[in-house]
């Protein structure tokens, strides 16, 4: 009897940097199989009553040098490729619509693509780079995704060498200042060897694999509510359309409390959280409420203008995908379920929230030992697992 060969394994090092905190893992991953998550980490960005950018940025590398050091000494070795996945405000994206015509038939190749899409990328970074951060600074593109194509009015999903009049391809682009990708590699670069980190965004890694394991839903919102700063992504017919942000996170909230009641930032994340767990004082309660509904309603505010900004006159999906850290699940989860928003959208009902956890991806990843289920990093896990090797048209 013939003894199988065992499938090679690749060991990944991923890292996932948001606006409240820097993640870590090692994936095993194999072409025919799901991916194994041996060690997860995750380090807290040091919280400050104020904030500015580079002050906000020094701090997020620090947290991003303990995450290195901890996923070095766990001992796994050196990985084939480092991944790092970013949340907002780290990166910018757009979702932009290429359209192409000619009298006679043309043949849909990779060089005509490649052409297309460099003339968008001129356009985009014209656009965006005298907005994003210091002028002075350049940046890079980090990320650009097919998300579909659409030969004479049909979208197809192998386009290369096919025939057509009209093309239209949705793309979408992510880039970066130079300077905080920099940053991050040469953090990185203290520890682990490597010819190239690939960069990509969180919300591309949470459309796609969300978009695929709810595939009977063509339209839905997500939102990813971060320390910083909240993303809102729409999409419509299995299409991310559009993204608005707004700097407004759980962290306001908290900031809010202190400033206000004259709290430490712990002293207001503790009386918050014994606020809504029902287990506060009357007489913090007494305090606690009317501040804390001011704060949620400046936030909600927010949230209903981004809606309206993303709407442009077509209904708002009804079901949201959130994604948010454990402990302000619970306080977002009913402001944004017990509210309705038909005075700012065309939703004519109540929103269905799904929260993000690692439990809604059974099956599709394999967690080993003890190692925390850290949802981010299986979003990013799952993402990266399918979309190997990284390129325009897969994924």
């Amino acid at each position: 009897m013939k003894i199988p060969k065992m499938e090679k394994e690749d060991l990944i090092l991923l890292f996932d940097i948001s606006s409240s905190s820097v993640g870590g893992a090692f994936l095993k991953i194999s072409k025919s199989g799901v991916p194994r998550i041996v060690f997860t980490v995750r380090e807290p960005i040091v919280f400050k009553e104020q904030i500015n950018v580079d002050q906000f940025l020094s701090l997020t590398i620090k947290a991003l040098e303990v995450v290195t050091n901890k996923a070095y000494i766990a001992g796994f070795g050196a990985p084939s490729k480092i991944f790092c996945n970013l949340s907002s405000p780290w990166y910018i994206s757009q979702t932009r619509i290429i359209n192409y015509a000619k009298n006679t038939l043309f043949t849909f190749t990779a060089k005509l693509a490649d052409s297309l899409i460099q003339n968008e990328i001129n356009l985009f970074e014209e656009e965006h780079l005298a907005q994003y951060m210091h002028t002075e600074h350049s940046v890079r593109i980090i990320e650009l995704k097919n998300i579909k194509i659409m030969l004479n009015g049909y979208e197809t999903v192998s386009p290369l060498n096919q025939k057509g009049r009209e093309l239209e391809m949705t793309v979408f682009f992510s880039m970066s200042p130079e300077k905080i990708l920099k940053k991050i590699e040469d953090t990185i670069a203290q520890h682990f060897h490597f010819k190239e980190i690939i960069f990509s965004s969180f919300v591309m890694a949470f459309f796609t694999v969300i978009r695929d394991l709810y595939s009977h839903q063509d339209d839905f919102l997500l939102v990813d509510i971060g320390g910083e700063v909240t993303d809102i992504s729409m999409v419509k017919k299995n299409t991310l359309r559009e993204s608005f942000s707004f700097p407004l996170g759980h962290n306001s909230i908290v900031r809010g409390v202190a400033s206000t009641l004259n709290y430490s930032l712990d002293e207001a994340k503790s009386s918050i959280s014994l606020f809504k767990d029902g287990h506060a004082e009357s007489l913090i309660v007494k305090k606690l409420e009317p501040i804390i509904n001011k704060l949620k309603a400046d936030w909600l505010q927010k949230f209903q203008e981004s809606l309206a900004n993303l709407s442009h006159d077509i209904s708002i999906p009804p079901i949201i995908y959130m994604a948010i850290d454990k402990d302000f699940v619970d306080f977002f989860f009913e402001m944004i379920k017990t509210e309705q928003f038909n005075q700012y959208t065309l939703t004519d009902s109540k929103f269905e929230v799904i929260v993000l956890s690692s439990q809604m991806f059974q099956g599709l990843t394999v967690f080993e030992g003890e190692v925390s289920r850290d949802p981010f990093l299986t979003i990013d896990a799952i993402y990266i697992n399918r979309c190997q090797p990284p390129s325009f048209f897969h994924c």
